[in-house]
């Protein structure tokens, strides 16, 4: 039994590692788990992730959840190169550094956006206020700027020269608000950074990953497992209010 990854590229954490593997010649079967159709809450998918989550990671019998972990472990067992999770300590501590703020900062507010103007209204069938959505691109424009004054600054990528795991990590959330309006139009450090990430990766699998993204409005026709919404109804009231 080979590599089997459990993705789905609607989730940002999925297009990391789908990135990654694929950048790195990392032979993997792509076991594709469909979110809005409710797949990750099946029994089958539970035998691989109890959490009911993507990413997952089966390489035989052993099992693997979270995406930062699958990202080390695939980086270690394949020997990647070193500038993705470098072997120097201290440039090794930034990747880490990132990867500690990321989750409550780019992670906890970069994919607010297209759920309050995209995903709340398709499952729902409320749309939300605009004052709504101003609040949330307020709170991502405030961890935008620690973005770039702390992690950013004027490097190239977040460790250095060569692009790493944190900038992996980074542009997948930031990606995610295309959805509703370009983030990165009106702050061109930002946008240099996204462009010289997007060559490291590669034009064309960069683009491949974030097709669904950029084509959002084709989302619009899809059928909402009753399960899915039954289990996102507590946080969906939460983020209406």
């Amino acid at each position: 039994m080979g590599l089997e990854l459990y993705l789905d590229l609607l989730s940002q954490p999925c297009r990391a590692v789908y990135i990654f593997a694929k950048k790195n010649n990392i032979p993997f079967e792509f076991k594709h788990v469909e979110l809005f159709k409710g797949q990750h809450y099946r029994e089958e998918f539970g035998k691989v992730n109890i959490l009911k989550k993507v990413p997952a990671l089966k390489d035989g019998v052993f099992t693997l959840a979270e995406s930062t972990a699958i990202l080390l472990y695939l980086s270690r067992k394949y020997n990647t190169p070193d500038h993705w999770y470098p072997s120097d300590t201290q440039k090794r501590a930034r990747v880490d550094e990132y990867l500690s703020w990321h989750h409550t900062n780019i992670r906890g507010n970069a994919g607010k956006p297209l759920w309050i103007k995209v995903f709340i209204p398709l499952i729902t069938g409320q749309t939300l206020p605009p004052e709504k959505l101003q609040e949330v691109m307020d709170e991502l424009a405030i961890a935008l700027k620690q973005f770039e004054e702390k992690f950013l600054q004027d490097k190239l990528f977040i460790v250095g020269n060569e692009i790493s795991l944190a900038d992996l990590m980074a542009i997948v959330e930031l990606m995610q608000p295309i959805g509703v309006g370009d983030i990165f139009e009106d702050r061109p450090k930002l946008s240099e950074w996204r462009n010289r990430v997007e060559e490291a990766v590669g034009k064309e699998l960069f683009q491949e990953v974030h097709k669904l993204i950029l084509n959002i409005k084709e989302l619009s026709n899809i059928q909402i497992d009753p399960q899915l919404k039954e289990h996102l109804a507590p946080m969906l009231r939460k983020m209406m209010k």
